[in-house]
């Protein structure tokens, strides 16, 4: 694992990505010195569905204000904003990409957020956590770059509280073809590990999980990125620049990156998935 993590913290590492996220906030008339939370939700919230995605799944955990809430992979810090605002819960982010950490961090205090979330830099397959240290556990789309999805689950077992929720919403494989790259996560087949919702639930069991519910989301994928072409286009028919979203975390290739990903939700291949998993 050690060989593959430097190439999938740098494939996400944008110089300069926190003032361009600021700039293009600004270009639509956001006020940066008295930034809210909900003001980031286009450009913080890196996986298909953004912010309704994540609400979607958050919802499910049933989450009591206070919670310990481990986000695992958690970018610039999107989702933990959203759920420490909208559910009260005190999230720790952890991420492979120091950078992220650091835009994280700075986010949540432009925000607001400082006293309810914090971020640490580390690995979703090694955490510097006690065991039992939180009562739930959420990853958006960050298993595909993990090898080992069977260290995934008992890492995340060993860090949570016996019944503690665990909702997992990743790119799954739901059948078999050939993926073209690059992707979101990945700029060749050497960094991505998408897998089957059969291996994640057979990780997830062996771990001592039981699922409680699963759901593929596939037509909401599809749904969410033609609506972003279709702000694209209508951007760029009117000569105007396209409203910011979750390309500007992808870098120069975001486009290509989107089309490949889209071919591959269209053609079935690949789906986001939701899992929530119970411990014990």
């Amino acid at each position: 694992m050690a060989t593959v993590e430097p190439g999938i913290a740098r494939h996400y590492d944008i110089s300069g990505l926190e003032q361009r996220i600021l700039a293009a906030l600004a270009d639509t008339g956001v006020e940066i010195a008295h930034l809210r939370a909900g003001d980031l939700e286009a450009v913080d919230e890196f996986h298909i569905g953004g912010v309704a995605a994540t609400k979607a799944l958050i919802d499910q955990m049933r989450l009591k204000p206070g919670a310990e809430l481990l986000d695992i992979g958690s970018g610039v810090g999107g989702p933990a904003r959203f759920v420490a605002n909208s559910a009260g819960a005190d999230v720790t982010g952890i991420d492979l990409t120091q950078s992220y950490v650091d835009i994280a961090t700075s986010l949540s205090k432009r925000t607001g957020l400082a006293g309810k979330t914090r971020f640490v830099q580390g690995s979703a397959l090694d955490m510097p956590f006690k065991d039992a240290s939180f009562d739930a556990a959420v990853i958006l789309h960050v298993g595909m770059n993990l090898p080992d999805k069977a260290k995934l689950m008992s890492e995340t077992a060993r860090v949570l509280k016996p019944g503690g929720v665990f909702a997992v919403y990743d790119v799954m494989r739901l059948k078999a073809g050939a993926l073209t790259y690059p992707l979101p996560w990945a700029t060749d087949e050497t960094m991505s590990f998408v897998a089957t919702p059969d291996d994640y639930r057979s990780a997830a069991t062996n771990a001592g999980f039981s699922v409680t519910a699963e759901r593929p989301r596939g037509a909401f994928a599809i749904e969410f990125f033609a609506t972003i072409r279709a702000r694209m286009a209508a951007a760029q028919a009117e000569g105007r620049k396209p409203p910011p979203g979750v390309g500007l975390v992808m870098g120069e290739n975001a486009r290509t990156k989107i089309a490949n990903l889209t071919a591959a939700l269209e053609g079935g291949i690949l789906a986001p998935v939701e899992l929530i998993l119970r411990l014990g």
